[in-house]
């Protein structure tokens, strides 16, 4: 939000420098971003001065220049070269003296120097409005007034206008300061505080009068719960021109482009007190009459931007008595509002309910000032006022007569919030005591009425205007915030309790895993959960969606089923700027419809794709592939202490190649390699390896886990080998498997060392070279002992596998 120092000033007579002032702001809460200047022309006119022109004679060496003598207020007159044709002897003109900078219309900077014009020396530069920034003509030079004395800077004559401007981060509770008079409200509250007493100028509407009845426009309210209170009143004969130069470089330097003196008027008054208004020209209202209400759903209407838009059943709009011209709060229409030939107007001031405006907005994609205010929450009882303001202002701008009574439709007035606020509930939230003197203080300059005294604490009233005050400890929060929390003392000693948690408290078992996916070269993501409806049916078309109620666009309005739609738009991303080799892990959580309930699931997920280390002077690149991420899964459940998982191949149109994870009968999760036909969707060239743990049943393991612990052996380990001939659909885990149904008190280790498929073997064979490792905690093996382990070993893979030795 744009906050005008200048403006401000209106409010509050400071003459602060505007770095201390964002101080006082930023200490209230009103946090300053930054702080920018403004001048209504760039250059402020520096070095440009109104001269006398005394002589203009025609140029000797050129038919179209003219050779002059301009009298600036200095010791001698200076001759200056002039080519516009209507520059004349005893005009006053702009002089842009030697030295001065001017800009172009795109901002670029040139300088005036001493120089020669065709042969003649010229000693600055006689100006048109345009060469200034002050109009768009360039017919010829500017005329002033015959009454200005040569010398006087044209910034002054032109009411040159320079300001500072304060960026200020609003945070969206803070609907009271949305406007200059809502900052200068709270900066006059935190200048008491440095015992600064300063006046709070408002402007005046005493002099408000009904100049005629000749335009009467009734008003409707069909739902006073979506409108619970509506002002307009209607002003005629007015002329619609452009703005003043006052009200043009205040709009101006908080980033708003004029438009005409109605328009910039409403928008004036909407950033000076934060009502929105809204002007409807009067001889465009059908029927003499104004209805505030819903439109059936469907319902066409084209608003200012030339769009044409479907409304929402629950749309409130201002209609006449014949068609709609207003997204009340939101947006006006196209054929409604004010123009250059528009001679009477109804001046609208409402307030609207904050949610109905907020879902309105949002199901058009519009974003506007006045929708910006209605989300948040309006002062109600700002409405009259404003209303009398803007009318005041119009009156006066662009000319007319009030021509009807103010009409105010306010069924049900707002009751202003009753707050008991406890002494002792102060103390125990800011940890100091502050002197209650102080604290009726700190209320009095927020304008909370303090109703009666006790000894406990005290019974207040909450103003209108600060809709986020409601209970307690939000009192407590404005008197800290005031009162200031840099004034907060600092104890020398800091206490803190341990909280006595479960060790398998998911925030420690998944920084656990973290730091070891970390320290494996990992980087970890974070993706957004919410995706375009349709998207991820590319990765998951089985569960039904979660939509999102209120979405903020159509990219974010369905939360996803699947890790593995946000993971490939990353890889993707990472992708297309020349990131290739991605180890990426995430966690996060899926959502998914079962009947009428909303399921919620926690996952970790692994990406890996392209190579797994670059090139060095000691290896060559080496190829991210499928046992890579299978070490990377394996790893987690080791590290987890989950070393009773059972691994199986699993089918699914994720995987062109996929296992499976179990626990008990129970899948843990899945990984492999992710289907061709899926990473074409995202553009992705290269293999992705893809591994996807349901969370939250590894952590619900994990507590079922009893840790055991044993002593590490005395005696040595012994290692033997079998090459074995197999069938090609043999597989390592039915090696696996029958090792240990084989031997199960002796045998520690099996590993598959080796691989071969090809020469010397016959069709349809293969080889496998596996390592066994045998172990008796008690005593040294003897040959004896292994030779029969192996043989009956072998004897099963023979019977069992068809296995044959090598």
């Amino acid at each position: 939000m744009k906050i005008s120092y200048n403006w401000l000033k209106q409010f509050l007579q400071i003459d602060w420098d505007s770095q201390k002032t964002g101080e006082v702001l930023t200490d209230l809460g009103l946090e300053v971003e930054g702080i920018s200047s403004f001048e209504s022309v760039k250059g402020g006119l520096q070095g440009v001065v109104v001269g006398h022109v005394l002589t203009c004679d025609k140029h000797p060496n050129a038919d179209r220049l003219r050779l002059t003598t301009v009298d600036v207020g200095e010791d001698a007159p200076l001759q200056i070269v002039c080519g516009a044709p209507n520059v004349a002897a005893g005009q006053k003109v702009p002089v842009a003296t030697i030295g001065t900078t001017l800009y172009t219309k795109e901002g670029e900077a040139w300088k005036i120097k001493k120089g020669k014009i065709r042969g003649e020396e010229s000693q600055g530069m006689i100006c048109a409005e345009d060469e200034l920034g002050l109009g768009e003509s360039h017919d010829g030079i500017m005329v002033l007034s015959e009454i200005l004395e040569p010398g006087t800077p044209c910034a002054q004559v032109f009411e040159i206008e320079n300001d500072e401007v304060f960026e200020i981060g609003l945070t969206p509770n803070r609907a009271d300061a949305m406007s200059h008079f809502g900052v200068a409200r709270d900066l006059k509250a935190g200048l008491e505080q440095l015992e600064i007493s300063k006046e709070l100028v408002t402007p005046s509407t005493s002099n408000f009068s009904i100049d005629n009845r000749s335009l009467k426009i009734d008003v409707e309210v069909e739902d006073s719960q979506l409108a619970p209170r509506y002002c307009g009143v209607t002003i005629s004969n007015i002329i619609v021109q452009e703005s003043p130069h006052w009200l043009k470089n205040r709009l101006k330097a908080i980033g708003l482009s004029p438009i005409n003196n109605v328009v910039d008027v409403t928008n004036y008054v909407l950033h000076e007190l934060g009502q929105p208004l809204h002007a409807f020209d009067a001889f465009k209202i059908k029927g003499g009459k104004i209805e505030v209400k819903t439109l059936p759903k469907g319902t066409k209407f084209t608003t200012l931007d030339d769009v044409e838009r479907e409304l929402h059943e629950d749309d409130l709009m201002i209609c006449d008595a014949e068609k709609p011209m207003c997204i009340a709060g939101v947006f006006g229409g196209i054929h409604s509002g004010v123009t250059e030939h528009t001679s009477s107007i109804f001046l609208e001031s409402a307030y609207f309910d904050s949610v109905s405006i907020r879902k309105t907005a949002k199901r058009h994609g519009l974003n506007t000032d006045a929708s910006f205010r209605f989300e948040r929450g309006i002062d109600i009882n700002m409405t009259e006022y404003a209303l009398k303001r803007a009318a005041l202002l119009i009156r006066e701008i662009a000319g007319g007569d009030i021509s009807s009574e103010v009409v105010d439709l306010y069924p049900k007035k707002a009751q202003e919030r009753q707050v008991f606020l406890t002494f002792d509930k102060i103390n125990s939230l800011i940890g100091q005591e502050i002197p209650r003197d102080t604290i009726k203080s700190i209320l009095a300059s927020l304008e909370i009425k303090v109703n009666n005294v006790t000894e406990s604490g005290l019974g207040l009233t909450i103003p209108t205007y600060r809709v986020d005050v409601e209970r307690e400890v939000d009192v407590i929060e404005e008197i800290l915030r005031v009162f200031g929390y840099n004034n907060i003392d600092y104890k020398e000693k800091l206490t803190a309790s341990i909280a006595k948690t479960s060790r398998f408290e998911s925030y420690r078992i998944q920084d656990i895993v973290g730091n070891m996916l970390a320290a494996q070269g990992f980087y970890e993501i974070m993706t957004n959960s919410l995706v375009a409806a349709g998207t991820q049916n590319v990765v998951e078309t089985k569960k039904k969606t979660v939509d999102m109620l209120n979405p903020l666009s159509a990219d974010l309005s369905v939360l996803r089923t699947s890790m593995l739609f946000s993971g490939l738009q990353t890889v993707s991303y990472n992708n297309n700027r020349q990131k290739t080799d991605l180890k990426l892990f995430e966690f996060g959580k899926t959502y998914h419809k079962s009947g009428k309930k909303n399921n919620e699931c926690q996952h970790l997920a692994l990406f890996v794709s392209g190579n797994r280390s670059k090139n060095n002077w000691a290896l060559s690149a080496k190829k991210t592939d499928f046992f890579f991420l299978k070490g990377s899964v394996e790893t987690i459940l080791d590290r987890l202490g989950l070393r009773d998982v059972s691994i199986e191949p699993y089918s699914d149109d994720i995987y062109a190649e996929g296992l499976q994870c179990n626990l008990n009968g129970s899948g843990l999760g899945t990984y492999g390699l992710v289907n061709r036909a899926i990473l074409k969707e995202f553009d992705i060239k290269q293999e992705v390896f893809y591994a996807d743990f349901d969370w939250d049943l590894i952590l619900s393991s994990l507590s079922k886990q009893n840790k055991q612990f044993k002593e590490i052996p005395k005696f040595p380990e012994v290692t033997r080998d079998f090459a074995l001939q197999l069938d090609e659909a043999v597989s390592f885990q039915q090696v696996y498997n029958l090792a240990w149904n084989t031997e199960k008190n002796l045998l520690k280790k099996v590993n598959l060392f080796d691989v071969y498929k090809g020469k010397n073997l016959p069709e349809g064979k293969k080889s496998y070279a596996v390592s066994f490792t045998l172990l008796d905690e008690k005593k040294t093996l003897t040959d004896k002992q292994i030779d029969k382990i192996m043989s009956k070993l072998l004897a099963r893979y023979q019977k069992e596998l068809g296995a044959e030795l090598r």
